[in-house]
Parts: structure tokens; C-alpha cells; sequence
């Protein structure tokens, strides 16, 4: 009897417990989002898993992602080859990041202009980078594209910032040492062979690219002291407004030990909650690309 009840307890509950599961899993897998939230929850769940293809799937209706990937490859389809110097800096670049002791060279390249380095600008460097950040908070402010809640979150990040580049240990030579060897793993697990192949890189192998620039980019910058990591994980949602298929969802965050906060709004469509400014953009690609084609056949007639 004692068994039977145990079952009748445990039962529902673990059912309970697996169809939570599934709807967590679902919610991070599926197109959009359930609710506005879960849609931004999504988002950031999959840039700390450095997914930019699952992203962009997540961000977009159906629709406009497939459109993403067809617009990829006609973006570079129109500019002109690349010169003989372009292409002759880009192999040479590209040697001396993958090359046979490529970490032990590029360091000893590296040291002793950190030392000159350090003896020329120690003292100026607080200046150099508070003079940056108010060139920065000035185009944030004669930025057209911006309202005033995104420049105010905007300035609110270059201020965070700012302390950090002015203190952080960027002449630290055993730093140095690691930051030099992130760049070279990443440079061998890009694996670029051309400048042409940056050009004709489909979207797949683009997104696992950027994946592993963007897992790079973390590392070094965590060596100076800046998780990108730790601000993500310390998010916080919580819904401004809903209403007539277009929300508001505040995200709260940590960066540097210090609280900030941004806004992003969704636009609903089929049930499925998106990101309006990243459906925007694609859209007004997509509509640019297709101008010239239109101009030409319009011409031909």
C-alpha cells in the first residue's frame, strides 16, 4: 500500500518534471519565442554557447532567416577582386599567426614593444582612453539610427568601460604572453587560406567561423579582467510592455561589478515572439540588394 501512494506521489511529479524539461529545451531550440521573454532568454542562452547560426535561426521568422541565407553569398558578389597587396598583407599576416612556433615568435616580436610601449604612454594612457570614450558617447550622440533609451544605454556602457581600459594590465608581460597564444589558436582554427575565401564563405561556415573568433575574442579579453561570460550569466528579464504583438523586455545586467540595463523589443508573428530591429535589418538588406537588379532590368525595357 505504502509503495502504491509512494507511486501515486512520485508520479505525477516526475511527469511534471519532464514535460518542464522538454519546454525549457524546446524553448531554446524552436524559432523565437513562446513569450517575449523566453525569446530573449533564448538569444542570450545561445551567445553564451557562441551559436551564431542557432541566433540568427532563433531571432528571425522562418521567412527572413531563409532570406538571410540565400542574401549571403550575393553581398560580396559585386565588389571588385582583391589587389596584389591586399592579398600579399593578408598572406603574410595569415604566416605569421600559423606558422611553425608561431606563439614563441610573434612574443618575442611583441616584447620589447610592450617596454617601449609602457615607457611612453603609462602616464598617458588614462587620458588617451578617457578622450576615446568621450569620442565614442559624441558619435552615440549624432548617431541618426539610435532613440534616446539606446544612446542613454549607450553612454551608460562607454562609462563602464572606460575605468577599466584606463587600469587594466594591457603591458603585463606574462598577460601579453597568454593573449599572444589565444590569438595564434584562433588564427590555426580559423584555418584562412585567402582573402577569396573569406569573399565565398557560405552562411554556415561563416557562423562557425565568427564562433570561433567570438570564443577568442572572450579569452583575451577575460586575460585583461573583462568576462564576457560572467555578464551574460547575470542577466535578468522582466517584461516593460506587451501589447498589440509588440513588447518591450528589459535585460539587467553585470559588467565589471557594476548594474546595467538595456531594452530590446520583440514583434510578435505566428504565435512566435522575434527581435524587431534584427528582422528590420534584414529586411532592409534584402530590399537594397535587390535595387540594382531592379534598376537594370527597369533600364532594359
Amino acid at each position: 500500500m505504502r509503495s502504491r501512494s509512494l507511486r501515486r506521489t512520485l508520479l505525477p511529479l516526475l511527469a511534471a518534471l519532464v514535460l518542464a524539461a522538454c519546454h525549457n529545451k524546446d524553448e531554446a531550440t524552436q524559432v523565437g519565442g513562446s513569450t517575449p521573454e523566453a525569446a530573449v532568454q533564448g538569444s542570450i542562452d545561445l551567445l553564451k554557447a557562441g551559436d551564431f547560426n542557432g541566433l540568427w535561426k532563433h531571432v528571425l521568422p522562418a521567412a527572413d532567416y531563409a532570406t538571410l541565407r540565400t542574401d549571403w553569398s550575393r553581398h560580396n558578389a559585386n565588389r571588385p577582386p582583391v589587389s596584389a597587396t591586399d592579398k600579399a598583407r593578408f598572406n603574410a599576416a595569415v604566416q605569421k599567426l600559423t606558422g611553425p612556433d608561431a606563439e614563441t615568435k610573434l612574443y618575442a616580436e611583441v616584447r620589447p614593444k610592450l617596454d617601449q610601449m609602457q615607457q611612453q604612454y603609462k602616464d598617458q594612457l588614462p587620458v588617451l582612453v578617457a578622450m576615446g570614450g568621450a569620442f565614442l558617447k559624441n558619435n552615440v550622440a549624432q548617431n541618426q539610427t539610435l532613440d534616446s533609451e539606446q544612446k542613454a544605454q549607450a553612454d551608460s556602457l562607454v562609462d563602464v568601460l572606460t575605468p577599466w581600459a584606463q587600469q587594466a594590465p594591457w603591458f603585463d608581460q606574462a598577460r601579453a604572453k597568454q593573449a599572444v597564444g589565444v590569438l595564434v589558436a584562433t588564427a590555426r582554427k580559423l584555418d584562412l587560406k585567402s582573402p577569396e575565401q573569406l569573399r565565398s564563405m557560405d552562411f554556415d561556415t561563416a557562423m562557425t567561423q565568427y564562433a570561433s573568433g567570438y570564443a577568442g575574442l572572450k579569452q583575451a579579453l577575460a586575460i585583461y579582467g573583462l568576462s564576457v561570460d560572467d555578464a551574460l550569466a547575470s542577466t535578468r528579464l522582466s517584461t516593460v510592455s506587451n501589447q498589440n504583438g509588440r513588447a518591450v523586455v528589459k535585460i539587467d545586467y553585470t559588467l565589471l561589478g557594476k548594474p546595467l540595463s538595456a531594452e530590446t523589443t520583440l514583434v510578435q508573428q505566428d504565435g512566435r515572439w522575434y527581435s524587431e530591429s534584427l528582422v528590420d535589418n534584414v529586411r532592409k538588406a534584402h530590399e537594397q540588394l535587390q535595387q540594382p537588379a531592379t534598376t537594370g532590368s527597369a533600364s532594359a525595357h
